[in-house]
């Protein structure tokens, strides 16, 4: 992208506490092959729920409440179709910025190309390209894919890696939903013309890595992201136990999976969505795809009925979630007079 260092990258690195950051694999790294025999069970206490299934479930449940965070192997994503969309994305960053510029997104249409250097609220030393399979519109939020003519195989590898991934979101959906002991198919009637999407990053090399950060720490403010990422690595989670910074190690063709606002509200705090961040590198470039696994814009979110009580109410008010994903999406074009909304602006007190 040929970025040159602001001086307010500087200042604002000055002031940025040095962290320590330990290099660690140790995220739960959880093997999703006991679903190839098995069918997910749709009721937690059925009896008959083989032990391999059980077993998966508590471990979903331990990486959820434990950590927000998890690798999953033996995901039923076929290698050739990462291999296929590992490589469109790089060829479409590639591309002159003028042709990438021409599929840029807007402030009314979110889905299309942009840049850290040609935005009003810059923030983050990268490139992106978000599109989604569902375009549609509401009186909230447009969703129109912009593809680049010069690349004609990118729509169709995209557009099968999308179904492939949302197919795997889902089953992890189900696997949450039962490791709270609910119905596997509790959460998915939240996803019926789900806004979901997925976003091309690609972050340059930086001279001083120590400057900049590829992506500021930030919780996820959807319900699911389920990751692909190259062998270069950086991405950066706080582990819960103790606030330290961990760098994750890469695992070749393995998805990170990381929980979202949306279920740390569903879950009434039983599930935390966590800080993370990515580190970019001083001599490689690096490209990650995440799947932004989010649910209708209709859906109005608040703890589950089911996981509150008298002893455990209800820590947030409602809110709906086509207003807030809005809110957060007109941030990134305008520098608005007040906070970013956050899930604590609806905490209880």
């Amino acid at each position: 992208m040929g970025f040159q260092i602001d001086p307010t990258f500087i200042q604002a690195a000055e002031h940025r506490p040095k962290s320590t950051i330990s290099d660690a694999g140790s995220i739960p790294l959880i093997d999703l092959s006991p679903l190839l025999p098995h069918q997910i069970p749709s009721d937690p206490s059925d009896p008959a729920i083989p032990n391999e299934i059980s077993n998966l479930i508590a471990q979903i449940g331990e990486a959820c409440e434990n950590w927000g965070f998890f690798q999953v192997v033996n995901h039923g994503v076929e290698v050739e179709l990462l291999e296929k969309v590992e490589a469109v994305t790089k060829e479409f960053f590639a591309l002159p910025v003028e042709e990438k510029r021409k599929v840029k997104r807007g402030e009314v249409n979110p889905m299309g190309y942009y840049d850290a250097e040609h935005t009003k609220n810059v923030r983050d030393w990268k490139e992106v390209f978000d599109f989604s399979v569902t375009e549609w519109v509401t009186p909230l939020l447009r969703l129109e894919n912009h593809w680049p003519e010069t690349l004609p195989a990118m729509r169709e590898v995209c557009e099968k890696y999308y179904k492939a991934v949302e197919k795997l979101a889902f089953k992890l959906l189900e696997l949450i939903s039962l490791s709270l002991n609910l119905p596997a198919k509790r959460l998915s009637a939240f996803y019926e013309d789900s806004n979901s999407y997925i976003r091309l990053n690609h972050y340059s090399p930086c001279d001083s890595p120590d400057l900049v950060l590829g992506v500021g720490c930030h919780k996820d403010c959807g319900g699911l992201t389920v990751l692909f990422q190259d062998e270069v690595g950086g991405l950066d989670i706080k582990r819960k136990t103790d606030g330290e910074w961990i760098r994750v190690k890469p695992v070749h063709n393995s998805f990170i999976v990381n929980l979202g606002d949306i279920i740390q509200v569903w879950s009434n705090d039983k599930y935390e969505s966590v800080e993370h961040r990515v580190t970019v590198n001083s001599e490689k470039d690096r490209y990650s795809i995440p799947l932004f696994f989010n649910p209708a814009s209709s859906t109005n979110v608040k703890p589950l009925e089911e996981l509150v009580s008298e002893n455990n109410p209800p820590k947030y008010h409602e809110y709906n979630w086509g207003h807030f994903y809005k809110t957060r999406k007109d941030s990134n074009f305008q520098k608005l007079e007040k906070e970013n909304i956050q899930i604590y602006h609806f905490k209880r007190v």
